[in-house]
């Protein structure tokens, strides 16, 4: 069961709020409709029980508010706008992402594929998709770690006849089965055709809480069809017959050759048609426009919604009557933020594309830096000239760690309809991680290519490899390595891939100077000999050849790039802990 109470959104400055005071039930096992006007706050009323919205109120879900569920998409599913994800991930793909962020199997996304009956399309990708399609993947999403409660805001918007009914055959079996469904509307006759009980809500408050067999008896006005080549004339035969006879019967021209008749029967406009010979295409009844609306008083026993506080109440009398605030809630991080983030990877093809591209361009420099010449064989291999602040394969490493968190912002499968993209540790950890290996792969596929083609275009005296290829390639791992945790971490803090990229140029462009700049000043004392102090530090001699590596490390560091690169990296880890640790503080 679902319960709002006291629904109130915050007021707009002199408007009045789109939601005010709204309560009313969605039980188990019924289809419940929410039915309004465009306008009437049927969506606010929505992201209020959803914790997307401040206000006031509260919303139980079986009992307890969505903020004291431990994992809320097992409870509640969801259903709001379009389908969130990127247009060239693959429907499969997209639920396959989704089970590892809710923590169910991965078989859990063909069930689900096939009971809304898109097994034939698994492997479209979502950009192709219709609005049928899109709905149906939608409502798939919705079920996908199969919730007790479904929430689906204009589920059927932009359907067609049939599309309509099959979802809401799929919704009446969820509510057979034990489920609550809560649905908005703007058609008051699809409301009262497949709902149970039907809320009604005009300009942000409840007028009405019924089921659906009164609301389409009290506020549904019967009415009568009408379609004939001479509509205007019918129409007016009609009025002035209505008008002699002293009923009261409305005639409506709409568009086309359509007469909405109001007050009447087929049977009374079908004489009239008979008796002056005038041609009807269509004549049937249809249940109409809703009327007036009438407030429905609380039923015995039951209490209002909000009752007002007497003016001699005391003050804590009326700040107990307040709703509690509602505030935004954040999501959490993916169960399983390793498989949810291999998958998000691979799952596109933005890594594949710029992998292809880093390779391409290295080569090419590589060639024409071998063919000038006077160039060391270190930047030969990594196709890093003097004239480039960093090398392609940096710049890629650092484009594929922004774009790790940038996704998340620009088409959020995470935050689907439940807050904003989290900053949780585990979900950092995992993107790091990821983009850690991606960017070694990268680094040392560019090398190898570079030099395959090399050996292949001038032969092997310009394809040699240095003496010193440890400390190089550890020097080249770091670069590539700090490139995408800087890319992640700023696109993290900043909510944008281009902010990312910009902070991997950054280093080279801004920081490396300011660095320089801030050791050029007149000093006492230099720290010349601190890798051989170190080295001295340590008693016992490191296993496998671990002095080297440090040593390797070291030297990394003393270079400007290295040092600009972790005191980038620092800066960043510090600012994305502290916003971290600001929203969860809210």
């Amino acid at each position: 069961m679902i319960q709002a109470i006291g629904l109130t959104s915050n007021t707009r400055k002199a408007r009045p709020p789109a939601v005010d005071d709204v309560s009313f039930e969605a039980r188990a096992g019924h289809v419940t409709a929410l039915v309004g006007a465009p306008g009437a706050g049927k969506t606010t009323a929505l992201r209020l029980m959803l914790e997307l919205q401040q206000g006031r109120g509260i919303t139980y879900f079986r009992g307890r508010p969505l903020h004291r569920i431990a994992h809320p998409s097992r409870e509640v599913g969801v259903l709001m706008g379009e389908v969130p994800g990127h247009p060239a991930r693959t429907v499969r793909g997209q639920l396959r992402m989704l089970c590892a962020a809710a923590g169910v199997p991965a078989r859990r996304a063909d069930e689900v594929l096939e009971a809304v009956g898109l097994v034939s399309l698994r492997d479209e990708s979502l950009g192709t998709l219709s609005r049928g399609m899109d709905r149906r993947l939608g409502l798939a999403c919705a079920l996908l770690p199969a919730p007790h409660s479904l929430v689906l805001d204009g589920p059927s918007d932009g359907l067609a006849v049939r599309e309509g009914r099959w979802l809401h055959g799929i919704l009446r079996a969820h509510a057979t089965q034990g489920g609550t469904v809560l649905f908005t509307t703007d058609d008051p006759k699809e409301a009262a055709r497949t709902a149970d009980r039907v809320v009604t809500l005009d300009q942000g408050r409840l007028v009405a809480d019924q089921e659906a067999a009164e609301f389409a008896r009290t506020r549904l006005r019967p009415r009568v069809a009408v379609r004939s080549p001479h509509a205007a004339r019918l129409g007016s035969l009609l009025t002035k017959e209505a008008r002699t006879a002293q009923r009261s019967v409305e005639v409506v021209r709409e568009e086309g050759n359509r007469l909405s008749v109001y007050g009447s029967t087929c049977a009374d406009i079908g004489e009239t048609a008979f008796r002056h010979g005038i041609l009807v295409h269509q004549l049937a009844d249809e249940t109409g426009d809703m009327g007036p609306a009438p407030i429905v008083p609380p039923e015995e026993g039951e209490h209002p919604a909000a009752e007002p506080c007497p003016a001699e109440a005391p003050a804590a009398d009326v700040l107990s009557a307040l709703r509690p605030p509602i505030a935004v809630r954040q999501v959490r991080s993916p169960l399983r933020p390793l498989r949810y983030e291999l998958r998000r990877a691979a799952g596109v093809g933005t890594g594949y594309f710029t992998a292809a591209a880093v390779l391409i361009t290295s080569v090419l420099l590589s060639v024409l830096l071998a063919r000038i010449g006077h160039t060391p064989q270190s930047r030969l291999l990594a196709a890093w000239p003097r004239e480039l602040p960093l090398p392609p394969a940096a710049l890629g490493a650092g484009l594929l760690g922004a774009v790790a968190f940038g996704e998340e912002f620009r088409h959020p499968a995470l935050a689907a309809d439940r807050g904003t993209v989290p900053r949780r540790l585990g979900l950092l950890a995992a993107k790091l991680l990821v983009a850690s290996v991606t960017a070694l792969m990268l680094a040392f596929l560019t090398v190898g290519c570079n030099l395959e083609v090399l050996y292949l275009v001038y032969g092997r005296e310009v394809a040699g490899v240095p003496s010193d290829w440890l400390s190089l390639s550890a020097s080249w791992s770091g670069l590539v390595v700090g490139c995408a945790w800087a890319g992640v971490l700023a696109a993290g803090i900043f909510r944008s891939t281009a902010a990312g990229l910009a902070a991997v140029l950054a280093v080279p462009v801004a920081v490396v100077p300011l660095v320089q700049k801030a050791f050029q000043g007149p000093s006492v004392r230099s720290a010349a000999g601190f890798p051989e102090r170190l080295r001295e530090l340590v008693l016992v001699q490191w296993p496998f050849g671990g002095g080297r590596y440090l040593a390797a490390g070291v030297r990394m560091l003393a270079q400007p790039v290295g040092g600009a690169l972790l005191l980038s990296l620092v800066a960043l880890l510090c600012v994305y802990l502290l916003t971290t640790l600001r929203s969860r503080v809210r």
